[in-house]
């Protein structure tokens, strides 16, 4: 049994490789999507592909998902065919955008589908109706690799597997997906494979004095993982791609250095937001939930100030920065609560949301922010855990 629409999807790309038609990578900006993204391009290429571009949205500038404004930046390109992972299906109103455009659309996430699914030509998501596959928890990166084995079938040799998995253990463990089933195998293979990767990027990890002694693969693995959620885009590329596609082992090594400083800066951080929040809720122990959100709040250490807060109030954490335009937040919950269906509940007062139970996103302007935490409260009152 195969995932719905992967022998589909897989098709496609193969018609638009042998028609030579450009193909454009679109990839959310977390390690997941990178991941993701490295995966497709390596199969893709070695198949003879014609990849014109790819391309990782900015969060804080343009939001989540599929963008008007990364449309409007690859339009250039169209007639071609554009394949979006880790992101696309909560897309309903840039999808069919893109179409209008002349783009060809295929979909690999792995979010929640929400009420109905966007009109792309094809959608390869585990979660959607009419999927039969058992399993339903792969991280983008693990569809990427089961879509790359599709494509390539006996061309796909161990050399280039071993360089796929390891790419899809990190992105999987980055992603914090359950650890069962075909993630189990998908991780065990890949952690097998990263001591003896030919690639420069995790050459220079393995080879640099940042770990200390006798530190087990897997804490290396986290505290790779760690240092690659550095923010550090250069011409639209996320450091974590250039590096993990950086063809030389000096150039690698210079910039495991730069990025490992850079995440002792992050750290300081994400310690100062959480601090900042701590203090906001400390009177505020009865509340359901925790909505806050500052100016001085960037977006990429969202992620890692909501994880450390919902852990420590045992609550969902809504962590937001807010311009005088919008609010644009990460969130992450304790087992249990489901936070899609939260914003499912309170979408008339958000503009884009998505993700998965435990760890999602919004987007939504400002003068709404006190009818959403309103909202959410009320949801959270009557919803809990």
């Amino acid at each position: 049994m195969k995932i719905k629409n992967l022998t589909k999807a897989a098709n496609r790309i193969k018609k638009a490789i042998l028609q030579k038609e450009r193909i454009i990578l679109y990839g959310d900006a977390d390690l997941d999507g990178i991941t993701s993204v490295l995966i497709a391009e390596e199969a893709i290429k070695s198949l003879g592909g014609n990849i014109v571009a790819r391309y990782f949205p900015e969060r804080e500038k343009e939001g989540y998902g599929v963008t008007p404004k990364g449309l409007e930046y690859l339009k250039e390109h169209a007639p071609a065919l554009l394949v979006t992972f880790d992101l696309g299906i909560s897309n309903f109103k840039e999808i069919p955008m893109a179409k209008k455009l002349g783009f060809s659309v295929i979909v690999v996430d792995h979010h929640k589908v929400l009420d109905k699914l966007p009109k792309a030509d094809i959608i390869v998501d585990p979660k959607q109706p009419g999927d039969k596959y058992p399993f339903k928890e792969f991280a983008a990166c693990g569809l990427s690799l089961q879509l790359a084995k599709e494509l390539l079938g006996k061309k796909m040799s161990d050399a280039l597997y071993q360089s796929m998995v390891e790419l899809a253990a990190m992105g999987t463990i980055a992603d914090m997906m359950a650890r069962e089933q075909d993630n189990v195998k998908i991780i065990q293979e890949g952690l097998d494979a990263i001591p003896y990767s030919w690639r420069p990027g995790i050459r220079a990890f393995l080879e640099s004095d940042i770990f200390g002694r006798n530190v087990p693969l897997e804490n290396k693995v986290q505290q790779m993982i760690s240092i690659l959620n550095v923010r550090d885009t250069k011409n639209r590329e996320p450091g974590a791609f250039r590096l993990l596609s950086c063809p030389s082992e000096p150039k690698a090594r210079r910039m495991v250095d730069d990025f490992a400083e850079k995440n002792k800066i992050r750290k300081e951080q994400i310690d100062g937001a959480a601090d900042e929040v701590r203090m906001r809720v400390f009177h505020k122990k009865t509340d359901p939930l925790v909505f806050e959100g500052d100016e001085k709040f960037e977006y990429m250490l969202l992620g890692a100030v909501s994880s450390i807060i919902s852990q420590e109030t045992n609550k969902p954490a809504f962590i937001y920065r807010r311009s005088k335009k919008d609010i644009l937040g990460s969130v992450r919950a304790p087992s249990g609560y489901d936070t899609v269906k939260a914003m499912q509940a309170c979408d008339k007062f958000l503009d884009t949301y998505g993700g998965h139970p435990q760890a999602s996103g919004f987007q939504t302007s400002s003068d709404k922010e006190d009818a959403l935490r309103a909202c959410l409260t009320e949801y959270f009152q009557k919803n809990k855990k």
